[in-house]
């Protein structure tokens, strides 16, 4: 069985930290993903998304992302059946983040250039502090290529 969701879109309002009773960290947050395509009557259409992440993707979450950054989430459906106030029994679907990354740079000048991107818990990345350096033993280690042959090496 599979089920991968891969979906991008803008926070439609800051994510909330809660925790449960044993500490354990829960963000939820919904995202305003536009559709590929126009309805009839030529607008663009939105589906907004909602999203939990738990642990230190939810703090990370909380942290570094608010209302209308861009954010790109790996995770799977769930389809969660409730009861609401009224005992009328509810359906909701929602998307538990395994990833999270930025799908922007952080805006206002603020920080770095490289925005650092989240995985899962226990696979954390992010780009050095100083930015990227060149890879070891520098330009001297191209090959040059022969120019009057006419043919290129790929």
């Amino acid at each position: 069985m599979l089920n991968k969701v891969f979906i991008m879109g803008r926070l439609t309002r800051d994510p909330e930290l809660r925790r449960t009773q044993s500490g354990t960290a829960v963000t939820s947050f919904s995202l305003a993903v536009d559709r590929d395509f126009k309805s009839q009557s030529g607008e663009k259409e939105t589906d907004f998304i909602d999203v939990v992440a738990w642990r230190s993707t939810a703090e990370f979450v909380a942290k570094y992302f608010s209302k209308g950054r861009m954010a790109v989430v790996e995770g799977r459906l769930q389809i969660r059946d409730w009861k609401d106030k009224d005992g009328n029994n509810r359906r909701s679907a929602e998307v538990i983040a395994d990833n999270i990354y930025f799908g922007d740079s952080k805006r206002d000048g603020a920080g770095s250039d490289f925005a650092p991107a989240y995985g899962a818990p226990d696979r954390g990345y992010s780009s050095p502090v100083g930015g990227y350096a060149a890879p070891m033993g520098g330009a001297d280690h191209f090959a040059e290529i022969d120019e009057e042959d006419g043919d290129l090496p790929f």
